[in-house]
């Protein structure tokens, strides 16, 4: 990974401008997985560091962007940038992480380049998406998982199918562990965002809910109450709710397993992901480290 971090920080330099730098050395660079993706399928290729990085800019300013779309305060624990330097310097910096990872693509094959490009265009449709459906209760769990994918999993797809590109390897199975690892990682922090507590989360408990978000447990619980309960849910969507209402709905949850049943979707998601990467031990450790994690 130093080999990355060394690329990173190249890259932040050749846009030469101190406030960037200033700015960038500000975000947490997080678990990295992405970054450990690349290196572990495409390991021996000696452009994997500079692909591992390109995609670490791409997912920083998704953040950037992400963090003030939804008003976000902190990031990781720590105060995000829109918190205090500003929403207009969060997009900024954002998009000249975008642009500066788009023309390090171009020094790739084409089909790397097309991979991962296209995966932002989905990206950010499926942020578009994700505001969309904050403005009333989702209930529908494919347009969810649609929107999950292209939010989240389809930058993970791109940066296992690129990998495997380069290195020589199967794109199509790759590309499919990618798309699963991604979705099952983020229906376990949607999990954890509910069981959890501030102190784990770096932000409070049960915040997708007040931000307007309908995850799966919340989808699956829609479907287990009666036409009141249904109503009382709703009511409570996309607002701070109290703590006897965030009581009345983890005790529901429990009641109606949907946080189990949550997990079993992601469990399921793995178990197809671990089968096409059988033979590689070493993406299948990510899986199952991802699958027990609880931060």
């Amino acid at each position: 990974m130093h080999r990355v971090e060394a690329q990173i920080e190249r890259l932040i330099q050749e846009i030469n401008y101190d406030e960037v730098s200033r700015l960038f050395s500000m975000l947490s660079g997080g678990k990295r997985l992405r970054a450990k993706l690349v290196l572990k399928i495409a390991n021996e290729h000696e452009d994997a560091p500079l692909l591992a990085a390109i995609v670490e800019l791409i997912h920083g300013a998704s953040l950037l962007h992400d963090d003030v779309i939804d008003e976000a305060m902190t990031r990781r624990g720590k105060a995000s940038v829109n918190a205090t330097e500003g929403s207009k310097t969060a997009v900024m910096l954002g998009d000249i992480l975008y642009s500066k990872a788009f023309t390090e693509l171009v020094h790739f094959d084409k089909l790397v380049a097309q991979t991962i490009s296209a995966s932002v265009t989905d990206l950010s449709k499926g942020e578009m998406m994700d505001v969309k459906m904050a403005e009333s209760f989702n209930s529908d769990e494919k347009k969810y998982l649609d929107m999950l994918y292209l939010k989240t999993a389809t930058l993970i797809e791109a940066a296992a199918k690129a990998s495997a590109i380069l290195a020589g390897k199967n794109a199509a199975t790759h590309a499919l562990y990618g798309r699963n690892l991604g979705l099952s990682f983020q229906i376990i922090d949607d999990i954890l965002d509910i069981t959890s507590d501030e102190a784990t989360l770096g932000k409070p408990a049960m915040n997708d809910f007040v931000e307007g978000k309908c995850t799966l447990p919340y989808i699956y619980l829609y479907h287990a109450l009666d036409e009141q309960d249904k109503h009382r849910l709703v009511s409570s969507h996309a607002k701070e709710i109290s703590s006897e209402e965030s009581a009345w709905i983890k005790e529901n949850m429990q009641k109606y397993n949907t946080i189990e049943k949550s997990f079993e979707l992601a469990l399921k998601l793995s178990n197809e992901a671990q089968e096409a990467m059988a033979e590689d031990p070493e993406l299948v450790a990510i899986l199952e480290t991802m699958i027990k994690r609880s931060y």
